[in-house]
């Protein structure tokens, strides 16, 4: 990535808080004025193992940020706090660390939720969102009807395997057709992905929101949706569920204007799209949150 412009940098958001962002090599004159993209990965993996392709796509015409979220890549924490706020504020105060004003924010999966609590708590960071494979809040009746489809017990279970077969169950459940890869590439997988494992079942945790406590926020950016029509996880009925709870918040008379966004469907396509060819669809929603020029993909 040093290649195409891009380094890691450690931010400390408070005293015993670090967080892991790819940043741009340079912030030079003409880099202020480019539109930034911050791109936030989902539970299965850091950040710039999941949005290279992305990256390599838009770094040219855009400031991307990729952040790692909390147990995940090099950014830890020693607070006990391991909400989705949380999550947020330290992004969106690494983010103000680095410079970034506003943001278009693109989140896939956990990383969509995180998306969507720091587009509520700093509408004034987050200017419009693309959300891939997500859901405003991990509610209990989508917890259960998700984990009765994929055959688990708890989030834990799927998400943080402990064996070969785990991780290639994992991958094969989120990626449509997911190619043959030998043993070897899943273990050294599950040696250098899962650590912080008490930490993560601690986060998986704190997600889950019981039905009656959950009120969809209303958001004055834009908010595009862009799903697999095959996701196991969150299926086609999940999707059509966060769009009809977006496009309620638009016409709710309490609080600012807002606006509702585009819903984009893969066919064919899953959780795991960063990995393949559909990325050219992402950075063209990009493309039209920040009202550029059309990017040669």
């Amino acid at each position: 990535m040093k290649l195409v412009g891009m380094r890691p940098q450690t931010v400390e958001i408070e005293p015993g808080t670090i967080m892991n962002f790819w940043v741009p090599n340079k912030i030079t004159e003409k880099q202020k004025f480019k539109p930034a993209v911050v791109f936030i990965h989902g539970f299965a993996m850091d950040g710039i193992t999941t949005w290279q392709f992305q990256v390599l796509s838009l770094v040219k015409d855009y400031a991307v940020y990729v952040p790692d979220l909390l147990f995940f890549g090099g950014s830890t924490t020693d607070k006990p706090d391991r909400s989705l706020e949380f999550q947020a504020e330290c992004v969106a105060r690494g983010l103000r660390i680095l410079g970034v004003e506003r943001c278009t924010v693109v989140g896939l999966s956990y990383g969509g939720m995180v998306g969507f609590k720091m587009a509520e708590l700093y509408p004034n960071l987050v200017e419009s969102m693309v959300v891939t494979c997500s859901v405003m809040a991990l509610t209990r009746s989508i917890t259960n009807a998700s984990l009765d489809r994929l055959g688990f017990k708890c989030w834990s279970d799927y998400l943080l395997p402990d064996s070969v077969k785990g991780v290639r169950n994992l991958f094969e459940i989120a990626a449509y057709k997911f190619p043959h890869l030998p043993d070897w590439i899943y273990e050294h997988y599950l040696e250098v992905m899962f650590e912080h494992r008490k930490e993560r079942v601690e986060l998986l945790d704190a997600l889950i929101v019981e039905d009656k406590d959950f009120t969809a926020a209303r958001y004055p950016q834009r908010v595009h949706l862009l799903w697999g029509e095959n996701d196991k996880i969150f299926n086609m009925e999940t999707a059509n569920n966060l769009k009809l709870q977006r496009n309620s918040t638009v016409n709710r008379e309490d609080g600012p204007p807002c606006s509702s966004g585009r819903t984009i469907c893969i066919q064919q396509g899953t959780q795991e799209i960063s990995l393949f060819p559909v990325r050219r669809k992402c950075a063209r929603i990009a493309n039209k949150l920040c009202k550029l020029q059309p990017l040669k993909l």
